[in-house]
């Protein structure tokens, strides 16, 4: 009797103790919210931006989604956390993101010219600029990306987060190019040029 009383008591607590285990997963919502404020401070309002995702209907997915949370916190009582946030606020990424907006005059002729264009790993490359220009447009070019990977750097270890740099990473090179202007070049995800 005690054996079986045992092991159900250590069954209850490890159930117990699995319930209240915390995920921290990358809130990839909040990391496109962020890039698009950074991006929109970098580049300014560009005419390229994307427009505003329409109000979904009053029976989306969404609203399904609400109902079955607000059901599931009757039977069980919802924890306290706060709704997924990327904190890209520090006196770092505040430093580097002046930095690029400051630079931003300089690189805006060379992409409109297709000069230069997007990665499709969230930094800037040289393609097609005269070659006396060159060397000033790999220095421009260069001091950019270096700028932008220790953003993505800086914002994952603001968060304390430094394994998400990666993903950081992933969506800013696609908001970067998903905000683009009309004309510019970018790679696709197999790395070949195209123009908006």
């Amino acid at each position: 009797m005690t054996r079986w009383l045992s092991a159900t008591l250590a069954t209850a607590a490890l159930s117990l103790a699995a319930c209240v285990t915390i995920n921290v997963y990358f809130p990839a919502a909040a990391a496109e919210k962020a890039a698009d404020r950074i991006i929109d401070d970098v580049w300014g309002q560009q005419p390229g931006a994307p427009a505003p995702a329409s109000v979904p209907s009053p029976t989306s997915s969404r609203d399904l989604q609400r109902l079955l949370v607000g059901l599931l916190d009757l039977v069980i009582p919802p924890a306290a956390a706060q709704e997924p946030n990327i904190d890209a606020s520090s006196p770092e990424v505040t430093h580097l993101k002046a930095q690029m907006e400051n630079r931003f005059a300089e690189l805006k002729p060379l992409l409109d010219s297709g000069g230069i264009g997007l990665t499709n790993d969230g930094l800037l490359a040289v393609r097609e600029v005269p070659l006396a220009q060159r060397t000033a447009a790999r220095n421009l070019v260069g001091n950019e990306n270096a700028d932008r990977t220790a953003l993505y750097r800086e914002i994952a270890t603001a968060n304390k987060q430094p394994q998400w740099e990666k993903d950081i990473r992933a969506v800013f090179a696609q908001r970067w190019i998903a905000k683009a202007a009309p004309g510019w070049w970018y790679q696709d995800a197999n790395g070949a040029w195209k123009q908006r």
